[in-house]
């Protein structure tokens, strides 16, 4: 029976050499949860134990349940009943209910929620795993961030209603953003949300793209203060479906068929705000999107998987010329490199994960125990320097990611040729699937933006500093050396940038954070090697690649060419009339 954790040696490097005990210790504290939950672990080998075995139950789930049903699907799509209620398509419901049934739709909840208490990390894996069988359902299954979000910030009554229904798979819910003129830009959200004499909120107005937004717990970005035009006059508020929340429209759409993307109308419906007013946006809807970037980075991640393993196999099977056609250079190419992209992006986006989790560790530590003077301090270092970290790496790792997935996607196709065209094979599925996931929750574009600030301010620099100087086995210092090399060749390209201002670095913001992650990953890939044989391939053959791009990238930055903003007219041509 197939698993989609034990039959994917990657995620079972990174599970065995990441540090899940330490963060298990994050999680557990004391390791005293025990005493009131049966099922919480009693040191961090227990922790460890039991986070295999999660991943291995959904594994099967995965390989065995939702997979299985992926292209029905996406052929039957979601259903808009006339009393504006959605039907999920069958395996979408079957699937939520084994997920729900094998208690997995709590992930990083406390126990005392029926949450399993799991880090960052380890959702960030499982997401993985879910989008490899169907992206689709991660859409779903992956706003997990909507309880957390509620946990972090709602009061402890509202937490006691909301959250145990959604551990236990009763309720699903959604992050209820964007409007037809408030995208990219939510500064612009024209939903407003007031209070009746008694002091009840309610919330009126047209929200747009929203994912499931048929769930039961709407998260509303709305605008509760009169007269204001800006993000401070935002605040979040808690709205239940119900008759005073209309489905208005379910998206025709290119991709990700199973996730139903809604059209919403809140005729003053009943609300309950989500802690502070005027911190929808700023406060808490930016923690939500910093989650979600992570958790799209691990569905591009999941369709990257599926789409590579079916041009691997394709590959290996089909006969042309009397060989397989993994024999020709170009399709090896192709394969390699393909591998190549979905291991990078991987080990970046983990690495992410991880960082995310520490940083909660030490604000956790700083909240809930008593620490000393000098503990307290060196805690509030390391939240700081993991909130910089965190800042440039989960727009890094969302942007990174997901144009890895249409990448690989993409070469999948090319590998099955004529077959991938078709919808005999998974690919075009996979190739429709991927191209959302450079879109939604910030396009690559904006993760660029938010991404090349970290590289300027140093925080790429002090990163790399952390992960390289560190005594290596002498078979790997040469490469280390060069990535050194390409660390003093990103410094010169910064310093150059910083100096031609904030219009130039948007300019070539792509070049900068793609020469970022070349030697990020590099460093990560040398500490894999130093494990994995199989590693030390995939470092040899990241520097062979990415070193000369990073190269040329620099000196591009250097160039000092406006071109594209000086010229864009006679470059770009006219603006055309449409038919």
């Amino acid at each position: 029976m197939p698993n989609f954790f034990t039959d994917n040696p990657d995620i079972q490097f990174l599970f065995d050499r990441m540090p899940m005990g330490k963060l298990a210790e994050i999680m557990e504290g004391d390791f005293q949860n025990h005493i009131d939950h049966d099922f919480a672990p009693e040191d961090p080998d227990d922790a460890v134990d039991n986070y295999r075995r999660i991943l291995t139950t959904l594994g099967e789930l995965a390989g065995n349940v939702i997979a299985p049903t992926a292209e029905e699907t996406d052929r039957v799509g979601n259903t808009l009943n006339e009393d504006g209620t959605v039907t999920y398509a069958p395996g979408i419901r079957k699937a939520l209910e084994g997920l729900a049934q094998a208690d997995l739709m709590g992930f990083t909840l406390p126990y005392k929620y029926g949450g399993l208490n799991c880090p960052q990390l380890l959702y960030t894996m499982s997401n993985d795993i879910v989008s490899r069988a169907d992206a689709s359902l991660m859409n779903i299954y992956g706003l997990q961030g909507i309880a957390e979000t509620i946990n972090a910030f709602a009061s402890e009554e509202l937490k006691q209603e909301y959250l145990p229904p959604m551990a236990d798979g009763r309720w699903t819910g959604a992050m209820v953003l964007t409007e037809p003129d408030a995208g990219s830009d939510l500064q612009a959200v024209k939903c407003r949300a007031y209070r009746d004499d008694r002091g009840n909120w309610f919330v009126h107005g047209v929200k747009r793209f929203i994912t499931n937004g048929c769930g039961e717990v709407l998260l509303v970005l709305a605008r509760t203060e009169e007269g204001s035009s800006d993000g401070r006059g935002l605040s979040l508020l808690l709205v239940e479906r119900g008759p005073k929340v209309q489905v208005r429209r379910l998206e025709e759409k290119l991709g990700i068929h199973g996730s139903p993307t809604c059209e919403l109308f809140f005729d003053d419906a009943p609300a309950k705000l989500i802690g502070e007013r005027q911190r929808g946006l700023v406060t808490y809807v930016m923690s939500l999107m910093n989650g979600a970037r992570i958790g799209i980075a691990a569905q591009s991640l999941g369709i990257g998987e599926a789409a590579y393993r079916v041009a691997r196999n394709y590959a290996h099977s089909r006969k042309q010329f009397g060989m397989a056609i993994d024999n020709l250079p170009a399709v090896r190419e192709l394969l390699v490199n393909m591998s190549l992209d979905l291991q990078a992006a991987r080990t970046l986006t983990y690495y992410s994960a991880m960082c995310v989790d520490i940083e909660f560790g030490a604000l956790k530590k700083m909240e809930t125990g008593e620490p000393a003077a000098d503990e307290k301090k060196a805690l509030k270092q390391q939240s700081r320097k993991y909130k910089r970290y965190n800042g440039m790496l989960t727009p890094m790792s969302k942007y990174y990611a997901s144009e890895m997935s249409m990448r690989v996607a993409n070469d999948a196709v090319a590998v099955l040729g004529g077959s991938g065209y078709m919808k005999d094979y998974a690919s075009e599925r996979h190739l429709r699937d991927s191209r959302i996931t450079t879109i939604y929750e910030g396009t690559t574009q904006l993760q660029v933006v938010a991404a090349v600030r970290g590289v300027c301010s140093g925080t790429t620099d002090a990163l790399l500093g952390e992960l390289l100087e560190r005594n290596w086995p002498a078979d790997l210092q040469p490469a280390i050396d060069t990535l050194q090399a390409g660390r003093t060749t990103l410094g010169e390209a910064v310093a150059f940038v910083k100096e031609q201002g904030g219009d130039y670095m948007d300019l070539y913001g792509r070049r900068i954070v793609d020469s970022a992650i070349t030697l990020i990953v590099g460093a990560l890939l040398a500490d894999h090697a130093t494990a994995r044989e199989e590693k030390r391939a995939a470092l040899d053959r990241w520097m062979t690649i990415k070193m000369p791009e990073l190269r040329m990238n620099a000196e591009l930055i250097r160039s000092g060419n406006r071109a594209v903003m000086e010229q864009f007219e006679p470059l770009a041509g006219p603006v055309p009339a449409l038919a």
